[in-house]
């Protein structure tokens, strides 16, 4: 018992020594805390010399703890995981703040600890958080960059100011960025995404085109990868690889219908009703494109003559999407059909009566300028983009002479051809 007792003196005086000199060196008052929760400790215990009876367990236990137990696990995070524990200290009092909402007063005590400290990324990366919470931007980027430059590995981080730097209409630095964190970590899903959305967001397709073919090669079964090249390939028209890429997407995901959306999209460009009509069909099972699926659907009846069958496909297509009333009006295939269509109470009296006012060629050009207002918008998406695109690129086809469709029918064939072909030597 008392060679125990003189063991907890040397180890808790010691401890005690070896804190209050941190503190000393570092002219940091937070070890003022560790130094009171020691003292406590070591109080206790000796108090107990005075008393007839020794502490109970209980007791015991908190004078190791609080006089043994803590600096050393304060020594511990300091010497072996490199953690300050100044800056722990601030980051969790930091936290305790904000969580109470005294944003202010958390920046204000993070703020006096970076002056003593300029070079904590705790600390910087801190006041990055309350930034952009905020949604101060340009201070984020700020910091997060000054976080970037104190830790070159720290690729979550610059992630985070890549996607501020986006938000913040600085693409261009973005850029530089997401290739930054790829050329470290080519497997890196989410910066291959947002850089390739940068390229898709700009038109620079055949950047975004290679940089998703590079990502397969660690991503093979990636729905998000197939997808984005069906989308990438659709936007500079080479509808062939867009199919193919779509349809592997479709397969990786087979409860996902966008791709499905687009898929029946292209066939009907192809002149093909009856596979537009099953990727349609598909369609209509899922809430984020079963308006689009009825509208296409509608369009088929259309062109198979069944006028009455067109006309309730596309009330459903209203009905679940008062948009699709613009593109029924845009739309020369729906003439016929117009007026049977009920106007959506969504849309205001006005624009319905120039809606009506607008000849077809008219159309075209709100439409038109609605896109390139569009494109413009960070907020709009590339789905959006993608089905517009396909939308228009559907009226041209319609326009068409028999020669044109003759010819893309053609080409249809030979695409199935060397698809058997491939099959065929695959086999043997």
């Amino acid at each position: 018992m008392i060679i125990e007792k003189i063991l907890f003196n040397l180890i808790a005086i010691a401890l005690f020594t070896i804190i209050f000199m941190k503190l000393i060196k570092k002219n940091d008052t937070s070890y003022i805390t560790i130094l009171i929760i020691e003292f406590i400790g070591i109080a206790i215990n000796f108090i107990e010399l005075f008393l007839p009876t020794t502490l109970n367990l209980f007791f015991r236990l908190l004078t190791y703890l609080l006089a043994i137990v803590t600096p050393l696990l304060i020594l511990w995070l300091e010497n072996y995981k490199k953690m300050d524990f100044s800056e722990l200290s601030h980051l969790v009092l930091g936290k305790i703040l904000l969580k109470n909402g005294k944003v202010e007063e958390a920046k204000t005590m993070m703020s006096s600890f970076m002056r003593k400290n300029p070079n904590s990324k705790i600390a910087h990366k801190f006041m990055a958080e309350c930034y952009e919470k905020e949604e101060n931007y340009e201070a984020a980027i700020s910091e997060y960059i000054k976080v970037t430059d104190l830790n070159r590995n720290d690729m979550e981080s610059a992630y985070i100011l890549a996607k501020l730097l986006t938000k913040n209409g600085q693409n261009e630095q973005s850029i530089i960025v997401l290739q930054d964190i790829l050329k470290y970590q080519p497997e890196n899903e989410d910066a291959t995404n947002l850089l390739g959305d940068i390229y898709f967001q700009e038109e620079r397709f055949k950047e975004a085109a290679s940089l998703y073919m590079s990502a397969l090669r660690y991503h093979p079964a990636s729905y998000d990868i197939y997808y984005n090249l069906g989308m990438i390939y659709t936007m500079i028209n080479d509808f062939g690889r867009a199919k193919e890429f779509y349809e592997k997407a479709a397969d990786i995901n087979n409860m996902n219908y966008h791709a499905k959306l687009n898929l029946g999209q292209i066939a009907l460009i192809y002149g093909d009703l009856e596979e537009a009509e099953k990727y349609f069909m598909a369609g209509t099972k899922s809430k984020e494109t079963e308006s689009g699926s009825y509208y296409y659907l509608s369009k088929i009846a259309m062109l198979k003559g069944d006028q009455d069958k067109a006309t309730n496909y596309m009330k459903v297509a209203v009905e679940l999407d008062p948009k699709n009333y613009r593109q029924l009006q845009t739309d020369p295939i729906f003439m016929q059909i117009r007026k049977e269509i009920p106007k959506p109470e969504k849309i205001e009296n006005k624009e319905n009566e120039e809606i009506q006012k607008q000849t077809d060629e008219e159309m075209q050009e709100i439409v038109q300028e609605q896109d390139d207002i569009n494109k413009k918008q960070k907020t709009f998406s590339k789905e959006k983009k993608v089905y517009m695109h396909l939308f228009k690129t559907n009226i041209l086809v319609e326009n068409l002479t028999n020669e044109d469709l003759k010819m893309i029918r053609n080409q249809k064939e030979k695409e199935k051809k060397k698809e058997v072909q491939q099959k065929e030597k695959g086999q043997d």
